[in-house]
């Protein structure tokens, strides 16, 4: 399903939406995500914009893109908005096709410095804070956020008017407050008020879908335009396929394959290694494979050797003695024999290119 920003600013070949995740969206899970498809805009993590500006080394890391990375939307935060404002500017004239503002993430040392969810307490002066960015710039602005700062009171109700007006072309709404972290459910009437407070704005839910029931109860219950998902994408990365096919009636597709699974995460590593090196790309496995454990059934050594996980080769002998348990004990097709070798290249360069930084 198509979705437009506002005012037809920009348009999406789908309303759902790969969320940005701090240390997981990254540029090589963001590739291999595409080839699997289903959603119409990924972001970056968050990026601080002065470090942005400033060049500094781990800030362009998490601004890189490639040509096959696209539509991309880059998340900055700060609580100085004429750093974004620049930040946005030098962006733009790189050829990002979205700007997203991180006002929701209720980590302490975003929120102390002013930015992320902090940014939810003065909505008047947030709406300010908002202008100076979309002013500067021609291409999309759009904001993510929280339903509020804690308890029942939810900012984002008043906030979602000024935001519009000030310019913001879709407005994501996480269901929980900062308060409420990732704990507890999304509160969906609590979107609802924040769809029912704009007229023209797009509202996209974000909290808790992970499958195409979930979808469908979060759209139908708050009247969202569209559906941000991060976690669930973590898990099963064909959940966007799924919820697609579901939306439009076709018939379910097949489940994924422990396989496919599996060889959707070794090209994970693979990019991984390729743009990070060996040693950066095995600490950020030792988090992501509990993501990917999830779906594979029993894999206790899998993941526990992962979790220590320091070459190339550990990563090859650890995924291959795993298929091989899965074959022996029955728990997966035979197919898998043929395909270890396939899914287990001893070289790591096989990505696409070129990498450019932003």
């Amino acid at each position: 399903m198509t979705m437009y920003f506002h005012n037809n600013s920009f348009a999406l070949s789908s309303n759902l939406l790969l969320a940005p995740l701090a240390a997981y969206t990254t540029l090589p899970f963001r590739l291999c995500m595409r080839e699997v498809g289903g959603f119409g805009l990924a972001a970056t993590e968050l990026i601080h914009a002065r470090s942005l500006l400033e060049r500094k080394k781990k800030a362009l890391e998490l601004a890189q893109t490639c040509p096959e990375d696209s539509p991309l939307a880059v998340q900055l935060f700060g609580a100085v908005a004429e750093e974004l404002r620049d930040a946005a500017q030098m962006l733009e004239a790189e050829g990002v096709a979205v700007i997203d503002i991180n006002m929701g993430c209720p980590v302490d040392k975003v929120v102390t410095r002013g930015a992320g969810a902090a940014l939810l307490r003065d909505p008047i002066a947030t709406g300010k804070y908002v202008s100076t960015i979309t002013r500067a710039v021609k291409i999309p602005v759009t904001v993510k956020t929280r339903l509020g700062w804690k308890g029942d009171t939810y900012e984002a109700v008043q906030l979602a008017p000024i935001l519009a007006d000030a310019g913001v072309a879709a407005l994501t709404i996480h269901g929980r407050t900062r308060e409420g972290a990732f704990g507890g459910a999304v509160d969906l009437a609590g979107i609802r008020a924040v769809v029912q407070s704009v007229r023209a704005l797009p509202v996209i839910g974000n909290g808790d879908v992970r499958d195409a029931a979930s979808a469908k109860r979060m759209l139908e219950e708050t009247g969202c335009a569209g559906l941000m998902i991060g976690r669930g994408a973590l898990m099963n990365a064909w959940v966007f396929r799924e919820i697609h096919a579901a939306l439009a009636g076709t018939p379910p597709l097949p489940a994924p394959t422990l396989l496919e699974r599996v060889a959707f995460m070794t090209r994970h590593f693979q990019r991984s290694v390729a743009l990070r090196g060996e040693h950066l790309a095995c600490l950020q496995f030792r988090k992501m494979i509990d993501w990917y454990a999830r779906a594979f059934g029993p894999c206790k050594p899998l993941r526990y050797g992962i979790k220590s996980l320091s070459s190339v080769a550990q990563f090859h002998d650890l995924v291959g003695q795993f298929l091989a348990t899965r074959i022996t004990d029955g728990t997966a097709g035979a197919s898998l024999a043929s395909a270890s070798t396939r899914l287990l290249p001893s070289e790591y360069g096989n990505v696409p290119a070129p990498y450019e930084q932003v």
